[in-house]
C-alpha cells in the first residue's frame, strides 16, 4: 500500500490521514452504549444538581444571638442558639461563618419584633423562615450571588472537568485495543504514527465540544427548573470562558491519555501506566472544591495549566479575576497543550509498535519512531 502521505504527499495527506482516523473514532464511539449513558448521567446530574435542594442543604443552622430578646425569639425555631455579649462579638461569628446568622437587639425602631437578623452575604431564609415575625436583615457583605448559588455553579464547572477528563481514558483503551489486536501494525503501515495520534485528539475533542454544546443548551433549563434564572445573566461571562478552557484543557489530558494507552499492551496493564493521568484529572478537582473559598491558592490554581480550566472560569463567576487574567491563563494553557503534544508524539511514535510488558517512558523517547 502506497499510504495516504504517498498518495497526497505532505501536509495534504498527513490532514488526510488525521481526519479519517477523527471520522473513526467518532463514528466508533457515537455507536457506543457507554458514550450516550455517560452523557445522560451528565445532563440528569445537572438537573439534580440544579433542583434537588438536599444537594446543598447542610446540618443544623447555628445561629448567635445578642440579649434577653433575641434568645427569647429564637426559643422553639429548632436552631442551634450561641449566646454571645455584644453585636461586635456576633458580628466577628457571622464574618467567620462560625455561625449563619446572628439576631441582634434592634436600635432603630423599624423592627416589629424588637430584633434584627444579621448575614454575611445572603438573607438566610432559613433563619428568617424559623422566626413567627420576620425582622430586617442586614448584610455585612452583600453579594450579587448566594452562597447556595455560588457553590452550585463551582460542583458543576468541577464535575464537567472530572467527567470530561476521565472520558479520556476511552483514547487509552481504544490504543490498547489496536495494540493486543494488532490493527496497530496495519494502521501505521497506512498512516503516519503522528497523524494517528493526532486523529484520535481531534476525534475526541470534537466529541468533547458536541457534549459542551448538549450541556450548554440543558444548563439554561435546568437553571430555570430549580429557580436559579437570575444566575444565567451573572454565569454567562464565565460559562463563554469555561468552554475554551475546557476544550483546551481536553486536549492536553487526551495527548496524556494516548501515551498511556501507547505503553503497554493488554487491557489488564492500563492500570499501571494512568496514574498519572488520573491524578492530573482528579487534582484539579478535588483542588477547586476544597479551596474554592480561598482566594490565594484558587488565583494559583488559576494559572497552572492542568487546573485552570476550572479555577479561572470560578474566579470570573465571583468576579474575583481581572480582564487580562484569563487571557493570560489560557495562553499559558494553549502553549502547555502545544508542548504536550510534541512530546507525547514522540512517546506514542516511540512506543506504538512495543509489544510485552509496559515500556518505560525513557525507552520509549529513544526508540526510533
Amino acid at each position: 500500500m502506497t499510504g495516504v502521505t504517498e498518495r497526497h504527499g505532505g501536509s495534504r495527506g498527513f490532514l488526510a490521514a488525521t481526519r479519517l482516523v477523527a471520522e473513526r473514532e467518532m463514528k466508533t464511539f457515537l455507536r457506543a452504549k457507554g458514550f450516550w449513558i455517560g452523557l445522560g448521567v451528565i445532563v440528569v446530574g445537572l438537573f439534580a444538581l440544579s433542583i434537588l435542594p438536599t444537594v446543598l442543604g447542610g446540618g443544623q443552622t447555628t445561629v448567635a444571638a445578642v440579649g434577653p430578646r433575641a434568645a427569647e425569639v429564637l426559643a422553639d425555631t429548632g436552631v442551634e442558639v450561641r449566646e454571645v455579649p455584644d453585636v461586635a462579638a456576633a458580628e466577628a461569628l457571622v464574618r467567620a461563618e462560625e455561625v449563619e446568622a446572628a439576631v441582634v437587639p434592634d436600635t432603630t425602631g423599624g423592627s416589629a419584633t424588637g430584633v434584627r437578623v444579621v448575614a454575611l452575604a445572603d438573607p438566610p431564609t432559613d433563619v428568617v423562615a424559623a422566626l413567627r415575625t420576620a425582622p430586617p436583615v442586614d448584610l455585612l457583605d452583600p453579594a450579587e450571588v448566594g452562597q447556595g448559588q455560588r457553590q452550585l455553579v463551582i460542583m458543576v464547572f468541577a464535575l464537567v472537568f472530572l467527567m470530561f477528563g476521565m472520558s479520556g481514558t476511552a483514547i487509552a483503551q481504544s490504543t490498547v485495543t489496536e495494540k493486543q489486536t494488532r490493527i496497530v501494525e496495519i494502521l501505521v503501515s497506512t498512516i503516519p504514527v503522528r497523524a494517528l495520534l493526532a486523529g484520535k485528539i481531534a476525534g475526541h475533542s470534537l466529541l468533547t465540544v458536541g457534549q459542551v454544546l448538549v450541556i450548554a443548551v440543558a444548563a439554561p433549563v435546568a437553571l430555570r427548573l430549580g429557580g436559579h434564572s437570575e444566575l444565567l445573566a451573572l454565569v454567562a461571562p464565565a460559562l463563554g470562558w469555561f468552554v475554551p478552557f475546557l476544550v483546551l484543557g481536553f486536549v492536553l489530558l487526551a495527548a496524556m491519555w494516548a501515551v498511556a494507552g501507547s505503553l503497554v499492551s493488554r487491557q489488564e496493564d492500563l492500570g499501571s501506566s494512568m496514574g498519572l493521568v488520573m491524578l492530573l484529572v482528579m487534582g484539579p478537582y478535588f483542588g477547586v472544591m476544597f479551596f474554592s473559598d480561598d482566594a490565594t491558592v484558587l488565583t494559583v490554581l488559576s494559572f497552572v495549566p492542568f487546573s485552570s480550566a476550572i479555577a479561572m472560569p470560578v474566579r470570573l463567576f465571583t468576579g474575583e479575576a481581572a480582564v487580562w487574567e484569563p487571557l493570560v491563563a489560557l495562553g499559558l494553557l494553549a502553549g502547555t497543550v502545544v508542548l504536550a503534544v510534541l512530546l507525547a508524539s514522540r512517546v506514542f511514535s516511540g512506543s506504538l509498535l512495543h509489544t510485552g510488558g509496559k515500556l518505560a517512558l525513557a525507552k520509549a523517547w529513544a526508540r526510533q519512531g
